[in-house]
């Protein structure tokens, strides 16, 4: 089978693989009708994932039909249509027992960095009952492609950032993983919600598309929040961007006793000025996401209750995946999302 494949820094290589097979008891093997490229993975090529290995098949954004399961896999069936998981997870470890299963023991991030991924058209799912999330009838590939991903990291952010309804929300970064944050944020209805965007292209599809948000960018950012609540700034401010000056605008931007959430990933160390910023005892929330509720995303997603299909902008077929590439690493004619599907 054609499998995109990690070959070195800087290099990613179409390459030809065998089918992957069952080796645990707990496996599932997945054929892909749908996948998707991810900052992760341009993250990946520029040597920012030390724990990639050289050789795997990137994707980590996928969904499809599960072809065959192991002899402990109970939760799900073949035939089944399912999303798939970013993190891989026991379920039974310190870290997995307390929700925490980005640090599980036994997994983390592994799909597409430290064994193969989905940007190909079979993947092998260990732990496969807490890494599969049966799709409803009503739920089409395209409205659930995100789940396993970028929409666990927007439900995330949102959650463990503790929005309530007399807060002004400040999401930095209008990306696919911003955009999907904004939909989550949107679920615990704050009194105000700004994005704070630096591409005018982003920042018209997020007019567009929510126009009861207000839209900035960084150089008007403080200046909007002051209006906005005589001077304080943002009780609640979500770090999406990664870019080189976005975590300092998201701590000036924060009152005094805001919640600070840092989703992005960076590819610079960034400095914590501690000095500066005594006083303001900000509380700082940080590291990959937690992707323990897939299954009530999914079940949001059938209600309803969030749509990310408008975030896929592109379509290619599987055989076109580096042109997919080539267009979303340089943020050509608008694309917010492309989605891969098999020729």
């Amino acid at each position: 089978m054609k499998a995109l494949t990690y070959i070195e820094h800087g290099r990613f290589e179409m390459i030809e693989k065998p089918k992957p097979r069952i080796i645990n008891s707990k496996d599932a093997i997945v054929k892909v009708t749908l996948s998707s490229i991810c900052s992760s993975d341009l993250h990946i090529l520029h040597g920012a994932v030390p724990q990639a290995k050289n050789g795997i098949t990137l994707g980590h954004e996928m969904v499809g039909v599960v072809e065959s399961t192991g002899p402990e896999v109970t939760k799900i069936k073949p035939g089944d249509r399912v999303a798939i998981n970013v993190e891989t997870f026991c379920g039974e470890c310190f870290y997995c027992r307390r929700g925490y299963v980005n640090n599980c023991t036994s997994g983390g991030w592994m799909l597409g960095c430290r064994i193969d991924g989905g940007q190909t058209e079979y993947v092998r799912v260990p732990y496969a009952d807490n890494g599969l999330t049966p799709i409803p009838d009503n739920v089409s590939d395209e409205q659930a492609l995100f789940v396993g991903d970028i929409l666990s990291t927007g439900y995330w952010a949102a959650k463990i950032t503790e929005i309530s309804t007399e807060d002004t929300v400040l999401i930095i970064g209008a990306g696919p993983t911003g955009l999907c944050t904004l939909e989550c944020v949107r679920l615990y209805n704050p009194h105000r919600t700004v994005v704070c965007e630096a591409d005018e292209n982003r920042r018209k599809f997020v007019s567009q598309h929510y126009p009861d948000v207000c839209i900035t960018e960084p150089s008007e950012c403080g200046k909007i929040l002051n209006e906005m609540t005589d001077g304080q700034g943002a009780d609640r401010v979500i770090e999406v961007a990664g870019g080189n000056d976005t975590f300092e605008l998201a701590w000036r931007c924060a009152r005094p006793n805001a919640i600070v959430t840092i989703v992005a990933l960076y590819e610079k160390e960034q400095i914590l000025p501690l000095p500066w910023m005594y006083g303001k005892n900000l509380t700082f929330k940080t590291g990959g996401v937690d992707a323990c509720d897939c299954g009530k995303i999914m079940q949001l997603i059938s209600e309803g209750k969030i749509d990310t299909t408008r975030l896929i902008t592109h379509r290619f077929p599987l055989s076109c995946i580096k042109e997919a590439y080539e267009l979303f690493a340089n943020r050509e004619d608008n694309v917010i999302k492309t989605a891969i599907y098999q020729d």
